[in-house]
């Protein structure tokens, strides 16, 4: 099974991989040695926010609308990937200069080749869960033992978060039936499919809850795991450090807004949102942007340091198959970027 994992991740990032050695670096003027302070940038630079618009990436809406981008001296550009684009295939070539990750997605990746390595932490706390039943007598994880658990597939966090904590619990995979769903965990619940789900307890519970699903979320434990943050190449690191600087500043004005008025952030989620935002969505929005606030942490200076148990998580990921050898953390991520802010 743990050979089998390794195959498949390898093969995932394969045209990763190949873009990313044909890449050329960027030729903005990052070698300045202060940073820029003025309002007309100086830099530009791409942020790859994954999939669909979402309220989750609000601190990026609000930074963007708010002007804390340009006041920093960067040019940013949001983009959103395509449903089934990988996650770090814009990074490697050269089209992302930075993308939101998991920690534990960035060190999965950076031990099948690519070189990406977090700049900054954004959830201080792991942000997924065990979604059961409000009914389900499940009430810890070791409950699931001979259940059924619903996940996307075997990737991303969803992914590594039920390994950890089947592991966290005392069960191995054979203690558990495991169903690849795609991303039908809201139907496969409420239809009696699985007896479990992982997803998102900021986003997932919130969604299910407006459709009339009732449903709780089981915490996972102390997972040895570090969830998102912002992502960049070495190569960026060099050539872009004012940049990457400037960004994770303005990142930060926009997450203080938000922790002290959670409303900020539904606001910008609506304006960057296209069409017509209902009542029931902005309800869905206010009770994500309510829950996400507290995955934050830290707001303020220091924001984005890594504090998180990247040691921890490199064994983890290594025991499980995940990585084919402990990655140094080290190596993983840099706080070059976030302890001066």
């Amino acid at each position: 099974m743990t050979t089998l994992r390794r195959r498949s991740l390898l093969a995932a990032l394969t045209l990763t991989l190949a873009a990313a050695a044909g890449c050329a670096p960027s030729t903005d003027d990052g070698a300045s040695s202060s940073p820029s302070t003025g309002t007309d940038p100086q830099h530009s630079l791409t942020i790859g926010l994954t999939y669909v618009p979402n309220v989750q990436f609000a601190p990026f809406y609000l930074a963007e609308q708010q002007g804390y981008f340009d006041e920093a001296g960067v040019d940013v550009t949001l983009r959103h990937h395509g449903e089934s684009e990988d996650l770090f295939g814009a990074l490697a070539e050269g089209t992302e200069q930075v993308v939101v990750a998991g920690g534990d997605e960035i060190m999965v990746a950076r031990d099948a080749g690519v070189p990406v390595r977090s700049i900054a932490t954004l959830y201080e706390s792991y942000p997924v869960a065990l979604i059961v039943p409000a009914d389900s007598d499940v009430a810890t994880p070791a409950d699931l033992a001979g259940r059924t658990v619903g996940v996307p597939g075997p990737f991303g966090e969803t992914w590594y978060g039920l390994l950890a904590m089947l592991e966290q619990a005392g069960l191995t995979e054979d203690d558990v039936q495991i169903e690849h769903i795609g991303f039908t965990q809201q139907s496969a619940l409420a239809e009696g499919h699985v007896d479990a789900v992982m997803g998102y307890q900021n986003n997932d519970v919130p969604q299910f809850a407006a459709t009339g699903l009732d449903v709780r979320a089981v915490p996972l434990g102390e997972v040895p795991l570090v969830g998102i943050g912002l992502g960049t190449t070495d190569e960026l690191t060099q050539t872009e450090p004012e940049a990457l600087r400037a960004v994770i500043g303005a990142v930060g004005r926009a997450l203080a807004d938000i922790a002290a008025d959670p409303r900020a952030g539904v606001d910008a989620a609506i304006e960057a949102i296209p069409g017509t935002v209902d009542a029931e969505q902005e309800a869905i929005m206010t009770a994500t942007m309510e829950s996400t606030v507290p995955l934050y942490g830290t707001t303020g200076p220091g924001w984005g340091v890594h504090r998180g148990p990247w040691q921890e998580m490199s064994t983890f990921l290594d025991s499980v198959g995940l990585t084919s050898s402990p990655v140094p953390p080290q190596e993983a991520y840099t706080d070059a970027f976030a302890e001066d802010q």
